[in-house]
Order: structure tokens, then sequence, then C-alpha cells
């Protein structure tokens, strides 16, 4: 599903997962464009600068994000991260209404991210799909015009993981 996504998008898709106060890349097909940036499976990320961790967060009541946040400084990777606790909780006010994450050179400087939740049926994710480019090549607004492909992956991921928890409650 990742490949097919990749090649769809032209840019580098992944899949996520939060762990603590970071973000596990789970798996990764890179976009054969030149200029890429490379983060390999078992990658770890902040959650407060990266798309996908801005999604979980999103998920957390305000105080779970704080309890979660206060044992990790919200470190500066750019000049655009967002490192003051008010404002990265207006940016997660609106990730959670909008239904997705941007993070616009936040964590390193020249890549764009957009991130959608995979929701399962108990409605909370702990997955996201994701695509990331060079904002030569991804820009913020082309970036939500991805979205309706991004959310039709998270869709059929959510099917694969749906049809996968009985085969696993069973054994």
């Amino acid at each position: 599903m990742l490949r097919r996504l990749a090649e769809e998008l032209g840019a580098s898709c992944y899949h996520t997962a939060l762990a603590g106060d970071e973000v596990v890349y789970l798996d990764r097909v890179e976009t054969a464009a030149p200029l890429r940036f490379y983060l390999h499976p078992g990658s770890r990320v902040p959650a407060h600068c990266s798309a996908s961790g801005k999604v979980f967060l999103a998920q957390m009541t305000p105080a779970q994000r704080r309890r979660l946040l206060s044992h990790a400084p919200l470190q500066a990777y750019t000049a655009r991260t967002l490192t003051d606790l008010d404002r990265l909780e207006d940016e997660l006010r609106r990730v959670k209404r909008q239904g997705y994450a941007l993070d616009n050179e936040e964590f390193l400087p020249g890549l764009l991210c957009v991130a959608v939740p995979v929701t399962l049926a108990q409605g909370r994710s702990n997955l996201c799909v994701a695509v990331q480019a060079p904002i030569v090549r991804l820009t913020a607004a082309k970036a939500i015009e991805l979205l309706p492909t991004l959310q039709r992956a998270a869709a059929a991921l959510a099917q694969i993981e749906a049809e996968s928890l009985p085969a696993a409650a069973s054994t």
C-alpha cells in the first residue's frame, strides 16, 4: 500500500506510531526523486514538531498532553518549531478540528510533511499515514490537495487493522 501511495503522490510515504513523546517510523517507502530526506524505519522524531506527532497529541486531552510534554522540553529544531506550550495548544486544537497536521519546516529545514490518523473502530488511533517531501516539490497548499488520497490510504490501513484484530484475538 505505501509503495502505491508513494508512486501516486511522487513523495516519500510512511506509517508512524506514538511511543512516549516521540514518533516512530514503522514503515517507509522512498520516492525515486533525487532530492529527498531519508528517515529509516525505526527512526524517532519529537512529537511536538512532526505532522504525525501533532495528530497523536491532538487526540489527547489538554491535561494528558501537558503531562506528556512536561517530561520533554519543546526543543527548537528550526526557527519554525513551536516551543511555546500555549501556541502548540492552539495548533493542536486546529489539528483536531481539521483531522490532519502539517510539519512545515518545523523539524528539518526545507521539509514539509502532512499526516492523517488511521482511525480504528474505537476512535482514537496510534497510527498515522503521512507523506513528506522537500518544500521545492511539496508546498502546504499542495499537501492539502493530497489529503483525499492520504485519507483513502488511512482508511485502507484501518480496514486491514480491523480485519487482523479478530484473527489475533483467537490465537
